[in-house]
């Protein structure tokens, strides 16, 4: 997944224990095999090389579930979360410490919008050559759902999984406590904006000090609004907790987003929350110790 995960199972052998972490491990590298976007090899790679000729292709049904969800989001978020808009990666590279060119990014955006793509289940036909989709703000908390139902089915319902920031309680710890969970502040280093109790359920983090560009006084983070094709310029951090954490990674991200109306939006949706702009004011549900 590009980043480091961890398992923390409490089981009655270490047999059950191991079993159940074989079963997650595959199922990861399953879904990254399936849906990386740098391996050419994998079906995500297939359907963008269908994107680029403009043309329609025919997908399973876990990847119609997967492009049906993002749909929804896109809906929900009034047209801000959309999975076309990865194509913009190819001016952002947050690796080399510069802006792109504002003139390539306004050509790009001729090639951003689901409203480019029909979708009529399983087959999915893009409108416009030239696309791209991009699994990443659904997949990894898609895997998270899948390894803790996976811990279940092996009889496992106390444990702790962490895929690259993206957390889910799978039940209490064996003596009935929750898990402690740190949430990182996003403009102090070493510094936790808040730290929850977490019995069951997910925890997504989205914000603008993972990747970025900074200049000066300026941050330029990853997530890129499909409109303008640049940063997010209001809110620093958004935690959302969330039984699925495919809806607390889509939710936060989306508020993350809606930039000056992310609060709000967050406060009609009404799942817990913690949320800090770029000023440093904060707020939400979660400015409390438990959850879950």
């Amino acid at each position: 997944m590009g980043s480091p995960c961890e398992v923390q199972l409490q089981a009655r052998s270490a047999a059950e224990a191991n079993a159940a972490i074989a079963a997650v491990i595959a199922e990861v590298e399953r879904l990254e095999a399936k849906y990386s976007r740098y391996r050419e090899s994998s079906l995500l790679s297939e359907i963008n090389r269908t994107a680029q000729r403009g043309g329609s292709i025919s997908v399973d049904s876990e990847t119609a579930s997967l492009l049906s969800y993002a749909a929804a989001c896109h809906l929900e978020s009034g047209g801000l979360f959309d999975i076309t808009s990865g194509v913009l990666r190819h001016v952002w590279r947050f690796d080399r410490g510069e802006l792109p060119d504002a003139a390539c990014v306004r050509a790009l955006l001729e090639r951003v919008g689901w409203q480019r793509v029909a979708w009529r289940p399983p087959v999915l036909s893009f409108r416009s050559a030239g696309m791209e989709l991009d699994f990443g703000g659904v997949v990894k908390e898609y895997a998270v759902d899948r390894a803790a139902a996976l811990c279940r089915a092996a009889g496992v319902h106390s444990g702790l999984l962490n895929l690259g920031g993206d957390v889910c309680a799978i039940g209490p710890q064996a003596d009935g406590s929750g898990w402690r969970i740190g949430i990182r502040h996003p403009r102090r280093p070493g510094e936790l904006a808040e730290t929850i109790t977490l019995h069951q359920g997910a925890l997504a983090t989205s914000g603008d000090y993972e990747r970025c560009i900074v200049l000066g006084n300026e941050r330029y983070g990853h997530i890129l609004s499909p409109k303008t094709g640049w940063p997010v310029r209001r809110m620093a951090s958004v935690s959302v907790v969330s039984e699925l954490c495919i809806v607390a990674g889509s939710t936060s991200t989306i508020a993350m987003l809606k930039e000056a109306e992310g609060p709000a939006w967050l406060e009609r949706v009404g799942l817990p929350h913690l949320w800090t702009d770029v000023d440093g004011r904060s707020g939400g549900s979660l400015a409390s110790s438990s959850a879950g």
